[in-house]
């Protein structure tokens, strides 16, 4: 028997919807404001070839040059504990309907400091 868990794959206030970036994209529902965490988009891992497992938040969020959403890295989750992950957060207002981007590079996974290609504060 599964036992019930409050885990989503993503936010209710968030959807993937088709982009005008590329494919899939993460639309809002509602009007967000600026420095609001969206929650968590990779977990590390080191079993991975990458060192990261990517959820949704992720794996659907599209890069722009002039981005609304950062991502940083973390040591820890006050809900799950000690955990390194990294967050998404907004840079900017968000408005309902508007597709959230992040600025990162693309290709860049035979690095083994891919990390660092990243636009991501600490």
């Amino acid at each position: 028997m599964i036992e019930k868990t409050e885990w989503k794959p993503l936010p209710d206030f968030l959807k993937i919807a088709k982009s005008k970036i590329d494919g899939l994209g993460l639309f809002t529902l509602k009007n967000l404001k600026k420095g609001m965490d969206l929650g968590i988009s990779h977990v590390y891992n080191d079993k991975f070839q990458d060192g990261y497992i990517r959820l949704s938040l992720g794996a659907f969020i599209n890069h722009h040059e002039m981005p609304n959403c950062k991502a940083i890295f973390c040591e820890e989750d006050s809900k799950i504990g000690v955990i390194k992950h990294i967050r998404i957060i907004t840079i900017d207002a968000i408005k309902e309907g508007e597709e959230l981007t992040i600025k990162y590079i693309i290709n860049k996974l035979k690095n083994p400091n891919w990390e660092r290609d990243y636009e991501v504060t600490q």
